[in-house]
């Protein structure tokens, strides 16, 4: 008896529908989920449901927003930056002690920036060059930071910062609810999009996050591109720090205590994988929307900070657990397909 004749099977015949790819994915249920919040809130809390409160809930996250650029592709590489928060309250401490000293608010953000690059490129420099793991090196340079800043201004505040910066840190477009900040970041995102998802740059990042020796072995600067977003990390935390800073008009060195944790919570949230080698951009900015929905909608219902931080603690443990559980499910169907590939040509030769 004859065998049928069967056609090779194509990579086409294993991938999986494009509506599945672009909707059944960890991104896409926190994108869900935030819908769902904000139609649930925007039933049941009074005021949730309006111009100031969209404004002030911009206001809010645009910090965490901005520092989750650059902490997403760190945390695809699987390296962590601890430091962001002690560096927010550094730079903003920078900021304060250089509009006192007489120098013009220009002088003073260029002058923050600048110590946000060296602290980033402290931290890039120690990973990369001394190879020390990246937690452990965070961890000492987030102490360090709060340390000069906390000593460099004791417990006393600069205020009195000019009106036209103040104003600006908290204006509005025009007559809509959105604040200028959202334009900065806005131009800052279209960048990362550019830089984790478009560019050869962005695919090493990925590439390390899986195996740093594979990446190496395929031509990336493995070292390089690890010091580089260090680097730009801690320039866009200093940036962070002189928009909150102008925004609340005060320099402290405590400024932005724990600001790190949330940043971290929304970009695992978001689905950055916290082993690396996977993420996207979409959905950290989700995850930090979500957060800040649920905390602005549990304020306005007079919920205490202590319970909104148990349920934001156990909102992130729950997105931890369904992504490994998703995850194995993947591999289990995986599994199942390649059996069956494997064992089609036998059944029908």
């Amino acid at each position: 008896m004859m065998s049928e004749t069967t056609a090779p099977r194509t990579y086409k015949d294993f991938a999986q529908p494009i509506v599945r790819r672009l909707l059944l994915t960890r991104e896409s249920a926190i994108i869900a989920l935030l819908i769902v919040v904000l139609i649930g809130a925007s039933l049941i809390v009074p005021s949730f449901a309006s111009a100031a409160t969209a404004t002030y809930l911009m206001l809010d996250v645009a910090t965490i927003l901005l520092i989750s650029l650059l902490m997403a592709p760190i945390m695809i590489t699987g390296d962590i930056d601890l430091s962001v928060g002690s560096m927010v309250g550094l730079s903003s401490v920078v900021f304060g002690v250089a509009f006192q000293a007489g120098l013009p608010v220009p002088v003073g953000i260029v002058l923050a920036l600048v110590v946000g690059a060296v602290g980033g490129l402290f931290n890039g420099w120690l990973i990369t060059h001394i190879d020390l793991p990246a937690l452990a090196v965070t961890i000492g340079t987030m102490a360090l930071f709060r340390g000069i800043a906390v000593g460099l201004l004791g417990t006393t505040a600069v205020t009195g910062f000019p009106q036209e910066w103040t104003k600006l840190a908290r204006a509005k477009i025009g007559d809509s609810p959105i604040p200028v900040i959202m334009i900065l970041f806005v131009v800052l995102l279209i960048g990362a999009v550019w830089m984790l998802h478009f560019s050869k740059f962005g695919r090493g990042i990925f590439a390390i996050g899986l195996s740093k020796e594979a990446a190496a072995f395929s031509g990336v600067d493995v070292a390089r591109t690890r010091l580089i977003l260090f680097v730009l990390s801690g320039t866009i935390a200093a940036l962070a720090g002189v928009y909150f800073t102008l925004r609340y008009g005060s320099a402290r060195g405590d400024n932005a205590t724990g600001l790190e944790l949330q940043v971290i919570a929304a970009v695992v949230l978001g689905g950055v994988s916290v082993f690396g080698g996977r993420g996207a951009l979409h959905g950290v900015i989700a995850g930090v929307f979500l957060i800040g929905a649920l905390s602005s909608a549990l304020r306005l219902a007079n919920v205490t900070s202590d319970v909104i931080n148990i349920i934001t603690g156990v909102l992130l443990v729950a997105s931890v657990i369904a992504s490994s559980v998703l995850d194995w499910f993947k591999r289990q169907r995986a599994r199942r397909a390649l059996r069956s590939a494997t064992q089609q040509p036998a059944t029908t030769g």
